[in-house]
């Protein structure tokens, strides 16, 4: 794992053979010098934790068929295997779903910045796979999420502490993503951990600049294990970080529901396997 943190220049000969072999040898890839600006993640940051400070994230709770909109932390997801609910609240983006429309322009700006960049990714995952690997693919990777309307935005919020806390509880249990790619800039506040092949918890710098990308169980089922799904968790904070909020912006890429992963799955029925797991649908 001495290379996990190794940020890939996007902007290198040779980016994408390295980006590919790190996310293949941990299930994470570091990418430098990439396309999505500072600026506009900061600026999303702040107009989001107006928004979770306000009364108003109420008007827009969340379509239990279309999963778009507020989920507060009374019905914030419990992590796959575990029984406590995570401390956290977010906001599910989608294109075609529910936003409050001062928000909207900037989040559908950024949503289609990250959306462009993870296509990108899943080409040099393609292209990078091995041939036996590549053989397996039921469709080329970047096909499968042409026409998707399921790529996620999540505004995730990690409200400060205020000692009523759940005994157990953290801001994330330990969990993989569902999808193909998840594209998380660098968060508020640090927390991150992923959980190496040998067992120990590693923390993710929370530095802007870098942008951490993840495999889902879906590019796992369909590369036949060859791309790991990593285990990944937030930790709660500590002292004076116990007062802070911490918000992140994770996209998680997803194929139309009608694509083949493997003989088990398609990507539809994975995933409503996943929500009725979380306990959301």
């Amino acid at each position: 794992m001495s290379n996990f943190l190794e940020a890939v220049d996007y902007q290198s000969q040779g980016a994408s053979e390295a980006f590919v072999k790190s996310l293949h040898e941990t299930g994470f890839g570091v990418l430098k010098n990439h396309p999505i600006a500072e600026a506009q993640v900061r600026s999303i940051y702040d107009n989001w934790q107006v928004f979770f400070n306000s009364d108003r994230k109420s008007d827009f709770d969340y379509n239990v068929g279309t999963q778009d909109g507020f989920f507060s932390s009374k019905i914030s997801e419990v992590a796959k295997d575990h029984t406590v609910k995570d401390i956290k609240e977010y906001f599910h983006y989608y294109p075609w779903g529910q936003c409050p429309e001062d928000l909207r322009e900037e989040l559908q700006a950024y949503y289609s910045k990250a959306s462009s960049l993870a296509s990108e990714l899943l080409g040099w995952v393609e292209a990078f796979s091995p041939e036996e690997v590549r053989a397996g693919y039921r469709e080329p990777l970047p096909n499968m999420i042409n026409n998707s309307d399921q790529t996620l935005l999540r505004v995730l919020h990690y409200p400060p502490f205020d000692g009523n806390e759940e005994p157990g509880a953290i801001r994330a249990a330990a969990h993989g993503d569902i999808n193909l790619l998840t594209i998380l800039p660098a968060a508020s506040e640090p927390g991150l951990q992923v959980l190496s092949k040998t067992g120990e918890w590693l923390d993710v710098p929370a530095e802007f600049g870098n942008l951490i990308v993840n495999i889902g169980d879906m590019l796992q089922e369909t590369s036949a294990g060859y791309f790991p799904s990593t285990i990944h968790r937030v930790i709660n904070p500590v002292g004076g970080a116990t007062k802070k909020s911490r918000i992140s912006l994770p996209l998680f890429l997803h194929p139309r529901p009608d694509v083949v992963l493997s003989d088990r799955y398609t990507a539809d029925s994975y995933l409503n396997e996943r929500l009725r797991e979380l306990g959301v649908i």
